[in-house]
């Protein structure tokens, strides 16, 4: 199957290349590297890495009609600098609207769209139904709801899946891997007064092979676990892993920009394509911070404004 990453290098894109090459996959991607260097993907057979930006039509145009992609995968968002307004609508929504005429033109099979959480803005439920209306708030939410819309209006099949906190080798966003840095240069932490869900790389993979190999799948899905952890949680564990004792952190009110809850009810998710996630919590926050002992921890973004403590 010939597919398409955009964002190919970032931390979900670069995992589904490492997934999908050894499964005979051909893989193009296209990154301009702005949160990530090429060096994470290697010059292997079978892959094709593309220096390039989604919001230049022409340059995409060619990179289309070269590969003639079977499956689009749009995994490119701007996120790293929240007052950022111009940067986040050309990437987000621009981009995403050259994707999906790009794959009509082209006779994609599907595209796969990859979708933040935050579009739900500060739900009335939780965990959160995939019915519920959306209602985003910041740079961030706005702009990727906005491409989502664009997205689901193509000709061609979209499957767009709002995520969770997606636990992965880089991983370089979130409490994990400030918490991890913080902690081990003997810094220190407070915890936003907020709860999430998270979700193991290795559950997310299994869905999405599931969803390649499922011709006729659309439309719009939670992918979670369903269970949210506060951040206290996340502190506390990856306390717990590097052999740290109690300690008594600081909890701080959510910012402006900031939900308290964010938990996504993946249920029709489980029904629909008969996945279920499998990694508990507290396994999927060790595994991660093993991977940063053995490859340390990159810059680190947020799609939040820095808190402040009282």
């Amino acid at each position: 199957m010939r597919i398409l990453l955009t964002g190919g290098t970032g931390n979900l894109g670069s995992n589904l290349v490492e997934h999908w090459l050894p499964k005979d996959h051909e893989l193009c991607v296209i990154d301009n590297f702005a949160t990530s260097p090429v060096s994470l993907l290697h010059n292997v057979p079978g892959l094709v890495v593309v220096e390039g930006d989604v919001t230049n039509l022409a340059a995409l145009d060619d990179i289309f009609k070269t590969f003639e992609p079977d499956i689009v995968v749009h995994s490119a968002a701007a996120y790293k600098d929240p007052d950022n307004w111009q940067q986040d609508a050309n990437t987000n929504v621009i981009g995403a609207i050259n994707v999906a005429k790009l794959a009509e033109k082209y006779q994609a099979k599907k595209i796969i769209n990859f979708q933040t959480a935050l579009c739900y803005g500060r739900p009335s439920q939780v965990p959160i139904p995939i019915e519920h209306p959306v209602a985003p708030f910041t740079s961030y939410g706005i702009s990727k709801t906005a491409g989502e819309q664009f997205m689901l209006n193509a000709s061609v099949p979209v499957v767009s899946l709002r995520l969770a906190n997606i636990c992965s080798p880089r991983l370089s966003i979130g409490p994990i891997p400030t918490f991890y840095q913080r902690l081990k240069q003997d810094k220190s932490c407070f915890c936003s007064d907020t709860v999430r869900d998270f979700l193991d790389i290795s559950d997310f993979l299994s869905l999405m092979d599931i969803i390649i190999a499922q011709p006729d799948a659309k439309g719009i899905f939670n992918v979670s676990t369903g269970e949210g952890k506060s951040i206290k949680d996340v502190f506390d564990c990856v306390a717990t892993y590097l052999g740290l004792p109690e300690q008594d952190v600081p909890i701080v009110p959510p910012g402006d920009d900031d939900v308290p809850s964010v938990v996504l009810d993946p249920s029709k998710t489980e029904q629909y394509f008969g996945w279920r996630h499998k990694v508990g919590f507290k396994e999927m926050i060790e595994k991660q911070l093993a991977w940063y002992d053995e490859h340390g921890v990159s810059s680190i973004y947020s799609h939040l404004s820095a808190p402040t403590q009282s």
